[in-house]
């Protein structure tokens, strides 16, 4: 099958895309910060291209009880949420009915950061150019989150950046967060993975191997 019909061979090319335009977006002492797990192979092609560094951050999604593969928002580890009003409204939900999931999964996302970094320090975000990564925008939900979780911890510049994405998610997303890059929303958005050529799933260990790569000592900070 023809590669044409993709917009992006892979993650890793996707990444490459991103870095050749955020290379020109002028961000001082930059922090790249992927979301796991399919943001971080992109991410990590973000943070050698604008020569960062390379950290996690991690939201997960909250769920409708009796339908697991319908979000109803994320939450961050800092307990930072992000509802999808329109899911709740036509569910006829209250996000109050979900405090205790809501803490759950808080706590299930501060433990799977410190999982994923196996022994990392956590880097520090506040007065840094931080770049938010995902390998693409669906609902906006969980990157919302991520970007709602950082910008409490006052970085200098915050960008949010995605290969692929509903049209729909990013306009809302442009609302909160003006500096967003998506290089790619097609219409009609069928799914993230539908515009890759390759879109395996990404494995814990893969994530950890890139957050070791890219140790501040290497030589893409030289």
């Amino acid at each position: 099958m023809s590669l044409s019909r993709f917009a992006f061979t892979d993650r890793y090319a996707a990444g490459e895309a991103l870095g050749r335009i955020l290379r020109r977006a002028c961000l001082l002492d930059p922090l790249v910060l992927g979301i796991p797990r399919g943001g971080v192979p992109v991410a990590a092609v973000v943070a050698h291209a604008i020569r960062g560094e390379l950290d996690v951050v991690v939201a997960e999604k909250l769920c409708a009880p009796d339908a697991p593969d319908l979000a109803l928002g994320a939450v961050a580890a800092d307990g930072t949420v992000c509802w999808n009003a329109d899911v709740l409204a036509a569910l006829g939900l209250c996000p109050s009915r979900f405090a205790l999931e809501r803490e759950l999964r808080s706590r299930e996302a501060a433990a799977r950061a410190c999982e994923l970094r196996a022994g990392l320090p956590a880097r520090s975000l506040a007065g840094r150019d931080v770049v938010v990564v995902d390998d693409g925008i669906a609902t906006g939900a969980t990157l919302r989150a991520a970007l709602r979780s950082v910008a409490r911890a006052h970085p200098a510049r915050l960008v949010a950046a995605a290969p692929v994405g509903s049209p729909d998610a990013c306009r809302a997303l442009r609302l909160e967060f003006p500096e967003m890059l998506c290089l790619h929303e097609p219409e009609p958005f069928l799914s993230v993975g539908a515009c890759y050529a390759r879109f395996p799933e990404v494995e814990d260990e893969e994530v950890v191997r890139l957050l070791r790569a890219h140790l501040p000592h290497l030589a893409l900070k030289n």
